[in-house]
């Protein structure tokens, strides 16, 4: 209650079902374990951010000026549900609503504290821009060198949301909320492409969804790439188990999907 009534909210709290299940909602707020600095950055950064399109989740500062207590955040509440990811119409307003974010957030500059971040997204990410080496484990290895020689350039980086997939919510009336943001500086495709490789791993996406929504094969291939890494840092790294010979099929058969 501690907590709570530092930000405002006087309960009770409930959990929240997705993400790591750490959030909790109370009256207007939804609270999560404190995001440190990365926190801190996106409550500044965006506090000038013009929603046109989209809406997005604010961060909020607790009774005493702080964006953190006891190592809670919060951010304040929208309305919104996940949408069907059987559509594919789904997938195009999932889309739109992450190319309407990324335009309002063009001007931001780079976060210092991405270069410290040492997560298995975070080293994912730099193995599939050719920023780290990294030893594939075996069932990925000869898909992970296909899609290393489908890599293009994808354009001018910029902050971007990596994790738009589950983090977009649809309420009647309003434009879809982009919440829990995951920074990475990447061109904006990139973040398309996730969206798409996502769609066709583990959504059942038809393999046309790629043309359908307009996101180049390449793009595809570069996130397909990074989730690939994801999951090898996971198993490597020891933190985590998976089914390797499910996961390896579902990253096959994407890459089909675009032609490689």
């Amino acid at each position: 209650m501690t907590v709570l009534h530092a930000f405002g909210a006087d309960g009770p709290a409930r959990s929240l079902a997705g993400g790591q299940g750490t959030s909790w909602a109370a009256e207007e707020l939804v609270l999560k374990p404190d995001g440190g600095a990365l926190h801190e950055w996106l409550a500044a950064a965006f506090a000038d951010v013009t929603g046109d399109g989209f809406r997005l989740a604010a961060p909020v500062r607790a009774r005493d000026g702080a964006w953190a207590v006891q190592g809670w955040s919060a951010t304040r509440r929208v309305q919104g549900t996940e949408p069907d990811y059987c559509a594919v119409s789904t997938w195009q307003e999932i889309l739109t609503a992450g190319r309407a974010f990324h335009r309002a957030v063009a001007h931001i500059g780079r976060p210092a504290f991405l270069d410290t971040r040492q997560d298995w997204w975070a080293q994912a990410d730099r193995a599939a821009w050719g920023e780290r080496a990294v030893r594939f484990l075996p069932e990925f290895a000869a898909l992970a060198r296909r899609l290393q020689d489908a890599l293009e350039p994808l354009g001018r980086p910029q902050l971007v949301h990596g994790d738009l997939t589950k983090n977009v919510l649809f309420a009647s009336g309003l434009p879809p909320a982009v919440i829990d943001v995951s920074p990475y500086w990447r061109p904006p495709a990139y973040a398309e492409g996730i969206v798409v490789a996502d769609a066709l791993c583990w959504h059942d996406a038809p393999a046309s969804l790629w043309e359908t929504v307009d996101v180049s094969a390449a793009a595809v291939a570069r996130a397909l790439l990074f989730r690939l890494a994801t999951t090898n840092e996971r198993v490597v790294s020891g933190g985590e188990t998976a089914d390797l010979q499910d996961e390896a099929r579902r990253y096959e058969l994407a890459a089909a999907a675009i032609g490689l």
